[in-house]
């Protein structure tokens, strides 16, 4: 057992005499290599390369050039919305104005603005039915007894309170127009449960003095503006 320790110690000096010279040598050749033999036989690339010189920021006169090229375009485009919306206006100005033309009273409306008539042509106790504004006028000549029930009505009670005295000029004639409250049909005269007009479009009863008493109808019968000019005589409108 001596002996094999001997061994190994002779051993473990021969190879230290043997190598340790030569991992010096290596050392010191590495330590004599330049720092651009590094460079040139690395294959590492920092990450700071090339940091000393100007970045590489991108360039935006491309997006300049583009936006100075469309300002001729989008002047014309404000151009022309510009122009159709005064062209737009001035076409609505000139419907309107044609409308309203349209709408005016025609000569033959105007001339029928004022009707006068006759009433020495009208008999007592009977109606009749004119033409006005391209409405009918109920006329009617009223006697004595219709003018005693007319006037005895207790009128604070109606659907549409009016004494009639409010509603004539003269008791003895009634002016009225012949449209019925409810929905713009024509009454018959001298029918209904009162005596006066009857609607039969939906059942609307009016009295001697046109007064709703009974059926849908809200309202009295209209009486429109007239005026005795004289004795016999009436004028509408």
């Amino acid at each position: 057992m001596p002996a094999l320790a001997n061994t190994s110690r002779a051993l473990a000096r021969s190879w230290t005499a043997h190598t340790l010279p030569a991992a010096k040598a290596s050392c010191a050749s590495l330590q004599t290599r330049s720092i651009s033999e590094v460079h040139a036989t690395s294959s590492f690339d920092s990450p700071f390369k090339g940091t000393a010189s100007a970045p590489n920021v991108p360039s935006f006169a491309a997006y300049r050039n583009r936006a100075k090229g469309e300002t001729g375009p989008k002047v014309f485009s404000y151009f022309m919305v510009g122009t159709m919306g005064a062209l737009s206006a001035l076409g609505a100005k000139a419907t309107v104005q044609d409308f309203l033309v349209n709408m005016s009273a025609s000569a033959d409306v105007l001339a029928q603005a004022k009707v006068e008539i006759d009433l020495a042509t009208i008999p007592e106790g009977k109606n009749v039915i004119i033409k006005w504004r391209g409405k009918p006028v109920f006329i009617r000549h009223r006697t004595e007894d219709e003018i005693k029930e007319a006037e005895d009505t207790k009128w604070e009670s109606l659907r549409d309170p009016e004494p009639d005295s409010s509603r004539v000029k003269k008791p003895e004639w009634l002016i009225m127009l012949g449209v019925c409250t409810h929905l713009g049909c024509v009454p018959i005269g001298e029918a209904g449960d009162f005596g006066g007009w009857f609607c039969p479009c939906h059942g609307s009863h009016y009295d001697i003095s046109g007064r709703i008493r009974k059926g849908p109808a809200p309202l009295n019968l209209e009486v429109p503006e007239y005026d005795f000019p004289e004795d016999g005589k009436v004028v509408i409108g």
